[in-house]
């Protein structure tokens, strides 16, 4: 599991404090930040295969800590695309728009570790880049993701208890 909201919701203020709380409590250091282990102290991220994706996604500055500034797609005020474009910059792993089947193997792998041989993965990966390419270009842009994930209820997996 990883982050996902309760609701979408834009406007449900008893949440953001409660984030907002959350986040304090977790903040040991009063940074306004949260440090890999402080981050790390959530229960449910501790056995996620994919955390330090999340991490280095919203570690903005590259300074190891994580800043939500109160706007985190993965609380219940996040947006259906904003948590799209999350999901779809853990895929990006070089930052340049497009999901490359090696970044998907990579990422895969990550998620699957040792239980998919290689080759069976490497299949997957190739099927799915084929399925989701529209456009023939060999690599599966933001639109093409959305395109493939948007009537999926992907998003509800990616929850964070705040």
């Amino acid at each position: 599991r990883t982050f996902t909201p309760k609701s979408t919701c834009l406007c449900r203020v008893p949440e953001v404090r409660r984030l907002d709380k959350r986040f304090k409590k977790l903040d040991l250091d009063d940074s306004g930040e949260l440090s890999v282990d402080e981050f790390m102290s959530l229960p449910e991220l501790q056995q996620n295969p994919l955390v330090q994706r999340v991490i280095d996604i919203f570690d903005k500055d590259g300074n190891g800590e994580v800043d939500f500034n109160g706007k985190s797609p993965l609380t219940a005020r996040g947006s259906l695309a904003s948590q799209q474009e999350v999901a779809f910059r853990i895929y990006d792993m070089d930052n340049d728009g497009f999901i490359s089947n090696g970044e998907l193997f990579q990422v895969l792998k990550t998620m699957v570790g040792t239980n998919v041989e290689d080759v069976q993965l490497q299949q997957i990966v190739d099927k799915t880049i084929v399925s989701a390419d529209t456009d023939g270009d060999g690599r599966v842009s933001y639109q093409e993701f959305c395109a493939v994930v948007g009537g999926l209820d992907f998003h509800k997996n990616m929850i964070v208890d705040v």
